[in-house]
């Protein structure tokens, strides 16, 4: 169980800050909700208590995995299939599974696939939401805005060794 103010990973939706727990009737039934606040967007977003373990919600990194994070984005692109519908799904498992370590890996690859060839319209939507998520998560860990978050990843991923 969660309490207000916790730092929290909202797989597929990205960190925010659990600002309420309350209780609402939605179609007929009474349930306790989470209120979460992300930082992206200044969105809000309702999690039903009880589904917390099903949807994978965690709490976020800290500083040291943060450090590990920006490793991952300056290590070298992953060889990944030559098929972008394999490579997409791929991706996307990465990305549902909320693992922070894995949505780094996959805006590492998508943003330097992007540099040398180019990406597909979907994979260039899953790279801007991979990107959000890991964003999301480095506003809470570091403190920073999200404009120094970003410029943080670009420039991890800019300074990779191949």
């Amino acid at each position: 169980m969660f309490n207000i103010g916790d730092k929290v990973v909202y797989p597929m939706h990205g960190a925010g800050i659990i600002e309420g727990i309350e209780e609402k009737e939605i179609l007929g039934e009474k349930r306790k909700y989470y209120i979460m606040r992300m930082p992206i967007g200044d969105m809000k977003v309702m999690v039903p208590v009880d589904n917390v373990g099903d949807v994978g919600i965690r709490e976020i990194i800290d500083s040291l995995d943060m450090e590990r994070v920006i490793t991952i984005l300056k290590g070298s692109k992953t060889n990944m299939p030559q098929n972008w519908n394999r490579r997409y799904r791929i991706n996307m498992d990465k990305i549902k599974s909320g693992d922070i370590f894995e949505i780094a890996a996959v805006v590492r690859n998508l943003t330097m696939r992007d540099l040398e060839k180019g990406l597909s319209t979907g994979e260039r939507k899953m790279l801007s939401s991979a990107k959000q998520m890991l964003i999301s998560e480095m506003v809470l860990v570091t403190g920073s805005e999200l404009e120094e978050a970003e410029k943080t990843i670009i420039d991890a991923i800019n300074c990779t060794e191949d």
